[in-house]
């Protein structure tokens, strides 16, 4: 099998080896990561929504139960922090604290950040137009997202510079098979980031404002370290798939003009184009579940204690879901793409991203004449959160 996470060449583009797996292997032991892979859209959909498997173990048996070293004691600051959020919890714990967090995230609630949300996009698009371009993921695609969940959250502007580096130093540690270095700044950035939050939280608690942290601050069910984790967990999610589906999102359309001119002449497409982009290159390629019980998938036997590695990005590409699915069609009718995630886990925060991505792209439509790349873009090392480097655009404005 061509699957190989760790070449250049595999992550700048890994639907060839994906194909291969759905027709030959879609459900193949990958020693190196001592994971499953499952590559069709059937099975990773409904393994995300089977209760047979869970992001957590802990919860129903040992590391030496499940055949599993142990983390390493120096990790232990990265995983408080990881498992006080509900991403990496199973219920009861799960159910208690989305219930708690969800309060924030109504859809009433994310559609009144629209105005603010498209404030933002355009004040960074008209910027970045007014230079005739740049990087479009350090001057767009990034401070977008990160402006507004530390404005939801209540973090003060002058602290904004901290959290993403933080961010981009924990998510490392969700790669396969991290270096040691990698490691080690994922649990300073964990043991900083929760040390921030709770300093923040204390703060909250005796003068209170109208944001998140407040509110949560002053949830008493609400241990000081489940708000650290669900803070961590809002920031470094509520980020990443809408940082990576603007870059790769315009490489894509770039790469294809016609459906650029298309969607230039028909701004009515953009709520399916947002859609098409989120499946065509999937932001988060992997997603991993542990088994809690021998299972089944397409007659192949996984025990108990094994690890499953989801492949979002292959089940993305099924073509026995979507029809010619190579091709970006950003009028495509059904688009039952998994970027979010399915089951209990799904995404919490996908309708605020979904909006980030309209307004960001519409602006930036709506300011811009012509837009050329500078240069072809080169994609980071990281497999599982998938993204570009940088995406250097000469632009013009529209007027």
């Amino acid at each position: 099998m061509r699957f190989d996470p760790w070449n250049p060449d595999f992550v700048a583009d890994p639907y060839p080896a994906y194909d291969e797996l759905r027709r030959e292997a879609p459900v193949h032991y990958f020693e190196p990561s001592n994971q499953w892979l499952i590559s069709r859209h059937a099975d990773v959909n409904a393994l995300l929504r089977d209760r047979r498997l869970g992001r957590d173990y802990t919860h129903v048996a040992t590391h030496e139960e499940f055949g599993r070293q142990p983390e390493p004691e120096f990790q232990e600051p990265f995983w408080r922090v990881s498992r006080n959020g509900m991403l990496e919890v199973e219920p009861p714990d799960h159910t208690r604290l989305r219930r708690l967090v969800s309060k924030a995230f109504t859809p009433r609630m994310v559609e009144s950040l629209r105005p603010r949300v498209r404030a933002i996009a355009e004040g960074l698009i008209d910027a970045y137009v007014e230079k005739g371009g740049g990087d479009l993921i350090a001057e767009v695609a990034e401070p977008l997202p990160v402006t507004v969940i530390a404005e939801m959250l209540g973090v003060p502007e002058q602290d904004r510079h901290l959290l993403r580096p933080w961010s981009a130093d924990m998510c490392g540690m969700y790669e396969l098979n991290p270096d040691l270095d990698t490691q080690h700044k994922a649990v300073r950035a964990a043991e900083e980031f929760e040390s921030y939050l709770k300093d923040l939280a204390r703060e909250r608690v005796a003068n209170p404002g109208d944001d998140l942290v407040s509110a949560l601050a002053a949830i008493p069910e609400l241990t000081p370290d489940e708000l650290a984790g669900t803070c961590v967990l809002l920031l470094n999610a509520g980020h990443e798939a809408t940082v990576n589906v603007t870059g790769n999102g315009w490489r894509a359309l770039l790469k294809n003009p016609g459906e650029l001119a298309r969607l230039r002449s028909d701004r009515s497409l953009l709520p399916t184009a947002i859609e098409e982009l989120l499946r065509h290159d999937t932001p988060l390629q992997l997603f991993e579940r542990w088994v809690l019980e021998d299972i089944e998938v397409d007659g192949v036997r996984i025990p108990r204690g094994s690890e499953v590695a989801c492949l979002f990005g292959s089940a993305n590409r099924d073509p026995e879901v979507f029809e010619d699915p190579d091709r970006l069609d950003l009028g495509r009718p059904d688009n039952p793409h998994i970027s979010f995630g399915a089951g209990i886990h799904f995404c919490l925060g996908a309708p605020l991203a979904r909006i980030e991505l309209t307004e960001s792209f519409n602006a930036l439509l709506d300011r811009v004449g012509t837009i050329e790349l500078r240069s072809e873009p080169v994609y980071k090392p990281g497999f599982v959160i998938r993204g570009l480097h940088s995406l250097d655009l000469d632009v013009t404005g529209s007027g």
